[in-house]
């Protein structure tokens, strides 16, 4: 059996690329924020992770251009060894400041964030617990541990009753450390931080949460999930990435001092990865800056995906109810999310489109995200076409 067949055996990308109807790997020609330029023409994009807008923002742009000329284009060795600057160190310090807590290390990207700090804590003899529905790259992480030996558990997607299931058959004495999203990144839930951190102490847990979708999106002035439930100091281990609200490329985990210094000196994805560059780290930096002198972004945000979730509901639309950036509209069915994610875009809407196996049957969605830079004709425009499209497909 030849280790390629497989790749020659996969068509479905194939045949959906001939109906006409392929949503993925689209190539943005321009990028203004709420507008960019695909295929030649202008569309309202609907589906970024840009939640407060700042990709395009002056001040992000100039900042990455005055690391470049300062520092150079790379760092050309990992934290551990040569690639450490000061603009690296800068940064963890005023992100442990934002934060609340101790300190920062910085990560080359979000998704490598959880595969060097997961692996790195929990080893042979003790338990990583993991929400079903956690982003792919905890997944991947917490698979890692359990390949050195670590035990893996997970329970059903934020279900604190099946959380307590899974904890008491663990027991209490037997390290444990609780994963969970703090926005799940697909249908915008909130986890129940004040239930799951009740649990963990009750059994003797370690909690990590995922704040890539919640930074910037909720708790005071967008500190995320742990700010949002006032559990500054009773959540362990806070990640994220620079990759969303921050305009930039990256990611951070965030906790006590002396735990973050022994994920630095033992976690092979920092040790041996090139580190951030100059222009990422500065970019966040900025975002930073403007985050915290410009708190309006995150209220207007919401009031984006609050005014898009109502209109949507309004409509007749299957809508994921929520309080964050992500709205999700529910299709149920692959054939009629690629009809309607070709439809929408051919209206001048991109959204993103999430089929099986990626969600589960019947749960099909165009998932839909918001900036703080749309404006209520964007919205409104946005809202006119789904009804359009939905009204022709027979979903309202």
């Amino acid at each position: 059996m030849d280790l390629f067949k497989k790749c020659y055996d996969f068509t479905r990308a194939d045949e959906i690329k001939k109906t006409g109807l392929y949503p993925y790997f689209r190539a943005i020609e321009e990028n203004e924020g709420p507008l960019v330029h695909i295929e030649g023409r202008e569309v309202i994009m609907a589906g970024s992770n840009n939640y407060l807008g700042l990709t395009a923002h002056p001040k992000v742009k100039e900042a990455s251009i005055k690391a470049i000329e300062k520092y150079g284009t790379g760092c050309s060795g990992s934290r551990y060894l040569t690639g450490t600057l000061e603009l690296h160190l800068e940064l963890e310090r005023k992100m442990a400041k934002f934060f609340g807590v101790e300190a920062v290390l910085l990560y080359s990207t979000g998704y490598q964030t959880g595969q060097g700090v997961i692996p790195t804590l929990v080893q042979r003899g003790e338990y990583v617990v993991s929400d079903k529905d956690n982003h792919a790259s905890i997944q991947i992480a917490t698979m890692m541990a359990k390949g050195m030996s670590a035990d893996l558990s997970r329970y059903k997607h934020n279900d604190m009753a099946d959380l307590e299931r899974v904890l008491n058959k663990i027991p209490k004495e037997t390290p444990k450390l609780i994963v969970s999203d703090g926005v799940f990144s697909t249908g915008g839930e909130i986890v129940e931080l004040d239930k799951l951190v009740a649990l963990a102490k009750e059994h003797n847990a370690r909690t990590l949460i995922d704040d890539a979708h919640a930074v910037g999106v909720i708790g005071k002035g967008g500190r995320g999930t742990a700010s949002e439930f006032n559990l500054v100091g009773d959540v362990d281990l806070t990640m994220g990435t620079f990759s969303k609200t921050f305009a930039s490329l990256g990611g951070f985990i965030a906790g006590k001092a002396k735990v973050v210094d022994y994920i630095k000196h033992h976690s092979a994805a920092l040790i041996f990865s090139a580190s951030p560059t100059p222009a990422s780290v500065a970019a966040a930096m900025a975002a930073l800056e403007i985050l915290e002198a410009e708190p309006w972004r995150v209220d207007k945000l919401i009031y984006n995906a609050n005014y898009i979730r109502k209109g949507l509901t309004e409509a007749g639309f299957n809508v994921i109810d929520g309080r964050t950036g992500i709205v999700p509209v529910i299709v149920g069915n692959d054939e009629i999310a690629f009809k309607m994610w070709r439809m929408l875009f051919d209206a001048g809407v991109f959204v993103n489109v999430f089929i099986s196996p990626g969600v589960p049957e019947g749960r099909q969605m165009m998932r839909t995200s918001y900036m703080a830079t749309h404006e209520e004709s964007h919205l409104d425009q946005i809202i006119d076409v789904f009804k359009k499209v939905g009204t022709e497909l027979g979903l309202v």
